[in-house]
């Protein structure tokens, strides 16, 4: 991998708006599990739930016809409070803090980003740390919902308490899209890591990109178009910016 991580260095160097689009694939080193890997959130066998298709208990359907369904859901496998950010979050805040890199967009709803540091990080399917009630509008602190003692929680004027988060069946939110595909649309350029690309419209967010040098960090190979020199590095990404971070002499 050695060559890899050179010329990414080379690639780092030679550019100054640099956008990183990721996916679930970047906070499973932190612990937090995938969605469709043999271990991921979708695979993982829990007689509460396994009546139930993964999508449906992450879906608005399951918000608003079975509550009690979905609260227990998202209080066991979205409570991701305690987790730390791995080297590969923290990689990119420093690349941020150099003013190499611009933006993170990001799929994921940990905010493992910002707790690494990062400021300019584009949610595109919003985050389990913000909550809000779907009839006032009013905000409650990320604790709200996993510490609740209610099965279904409430707000002070009687509407259900939500987290931020773009449930199956939702439309992104404009604003985080907005700024994502304005950011990749100036990037000169795009490193994608730690996502297979097959959720939707997410993904084809990466169209906007116009820049020189492409990217790609993934275990798994993407069914993705890009030229004959666009970089791809088949390993962890965390592993693969530790090594980068050393060879630049950055200390994560």
């Amino acid at each position: 991998m050695g060559e890899d991580i050179q010329k990414l260095k080379e690639f780092i160097e030679a550019s100054n708006n640099i956008v990183f689009f990721g996916g679930a694939g970047v906070s499973t080193e932190s612990g937090i599990p995938d969605f469709r890997s043999k271990d991921g959130l979708y695979n993982q066998h829990d007689v509460r739930f396994d009546q139930y298709q993964p999508e449906y208990l992450l879906s608005h359907s399951c918000l608003v016809y079975e509550p009690k369904v979905y609260y227990e859901f998202h209080r066991q496998k979205m409570d991701t409070r305690n987790i730390e950010p791995n080297n590969a979050h923290k990689f990119l805040a420093k690349l941020e803090e150099i003013g190499k890199l611009k933006a993170v967009v990001t799929q994921n709803i940990d905010g493992l980003h910002q707790k690494a540091g990062s400021q300019v990080v584009y949610e595109i399917h919003g985050s389990a740390l913000r909550n809000y009630c779907m009839s006032c509008g009013k905000e409650y602190p990320e604790d709200y919902i996993f510490e609740s003692d209610e099965p279904i929680p409430r707000c002070s004027c009687g509407g259900i308490i939500r987290p931020d988060i773009t449930l199956y069946e939702e439309g992104l939110p404009e604003d985080q899209v907005q700024g994502a595909i304005e950011a990749l649309a100036k990037a000169d350029m795009l490193i994608i890591g730690g996502t297979s690309l097959t959720v939707y419209p997410a993904a084809s967010f990466i169209n906007y990109f116009r820049g020189k040098h492409l990217v790609i960090i993934n275990e798994s190979d993407l069914a993705v178009k890009r030229a004959e020199d666009t970089l791809v590095v088949r390993d962890k990404i965390g592993k693969v910016f530790k090594e980068l971070a050393d060879l630049m002499g950055i200390a994560l």
